[in-house]
């Protein structure tokens, strides 16, 4: 069964504010948590503590279960055991699976007693942060990216049915969660020089295409125009071919942007899968990633209680600038 580590927190979070009514109708609104980042960091990264030792926890909607990165387990002092029929794969290819218990772990104002947590990860990331938590734990609550105002907030919808849940008001546009095998991730409908696609909001990368979809668009790595943009390493220890391609439109509910430059890069990943004693594998292809670029122009709430997003431009940027093959490279967990 898969860990609901959502349902662990709140248990011992409490309501920052009492739940707070929409319009004339009977919906609420109630506010579990508000964490604090750094809006203008390529990351989502909260204050938070293992064991009484300060660490950064990543808020990775991208990434399908929490984990604690290898190198940051060693630092910390935490035992790492083999974690038996699991394997992970994305961005670099496949990584090593162990785990290990924390004894306790903070985020906010929640508290998490003897969580065992899988241990991955085949590079040292560096120290900005030790654990990050994916998926699973978004797909339990209502929550909002406010990076304007440096905030990530999560809400319990009571009785709300169709009600409009953007709160802060003004002109709002709103499109339709899609759904996957998993149930998880944040999937939303976009288009892409007219083709229709599903993007994946994923607060642990920037934007970036699917290189056969780009493909399929005309735009590869030899089109006029396009440039390297150097490599994208993940959690195995394999590095990613990435590059800029120029497109001519980009389309997600009432808004439009002309001309956009983004990056692409291979986005299938083999999956593998034991079915009885057999080894099997599975392609999963993910067309577009919607990352922290896009986060920053907009407010965005995300309402699994609705199956629906809110979210409206604020301004600047929407797509992260192009970058040239000799920075240094991106990091991009899966």
């Amino acid at each position: 069964m898969r860990p609901n580590i959502a349902a662990a927190l709140t248990i011992v979070a409490f309501a920052l504010a009492g739940p707070f009514a929409l319009g004339a109708s009977s919906c609420k609104l109630a506010k579990i948590a508000e964490w604090r980042v750094n809006p203008e960091a390529s990351r989502l990264i909260v204050e938070g503590a293992v064991n009484g030792q300060k660490v950064g926890i990543l808020l990775d909607t991208g990434a399908y279960r929490s984990f604690v990165l290898r190198a940051a387990a060693d630092r910390l002092g935490l035992t790492r055991q083999e974690a038996r029929g699991y394997r992970a794969v994305g961005v670099g290819g496949e990584t090593y699976v162990e785990q290990t218990i924390i004894e306790e772990f903070k985020i906010g104002q929640a508290v998490r007693r003897n969580w065992r947590v899988m241990v991955l990860g085949e590079q040292d990331l560096g120290r900005a942060y030790s654990v990050l938590i994916g998926a699973e734990f978004f797909e339990q609550v209502d929550v909002e990216f406010d990076l304007a105002n440096g905030a990530v907030r999560l809400f319990q919808a009571q009785d709300c049915a169709d009600t409009p849940l953007a709160y802060w008001g003004g002109a709002v546009d709103v499109v339709k969660l899609e759904s996957d095998n998993t149930g998880a991730k944040i999937l939303v409908p976009v288009k892409l020089n007219g083709k229709p696609l599903i993007a994946e909001l994923d607060t642990g990368s920037s934007t970036i295409v699917s290189q056969l979809v780009a493909a399929q668009l005309g735009v590869t790595p030899e089109s006029p125009g396009t440039l390297a943009a150097g490599t994208a390493i993940g959690l195995g220890a394999q590095r990613q071919e990435q590059w800029i391609g120029n497109f001519d439109s980009f389309v997600i509910g009432g808004e439009i942007i002309r001309n956009p430059q983004l990056r692409f890069t291979n986005l299938q990943v083999t999956v593998p899968a034991e079915t009885g004693t057999r080894l099997v594998t599975r392609e999963e292809i993910r067309e577009m990633l919607l990352g922290i670029d896009f986060l920053r122009a907009h407010r965005v709430y995300v309402a699994r209680s609705q199956g629906k997003v809110y979210f409206n431009y604020i301004g600047g940027r929407v797509f992260a600038p192009p970058r040239r093959a000799s920075d240094p490279p991106r990091t991009t967990d899966q």
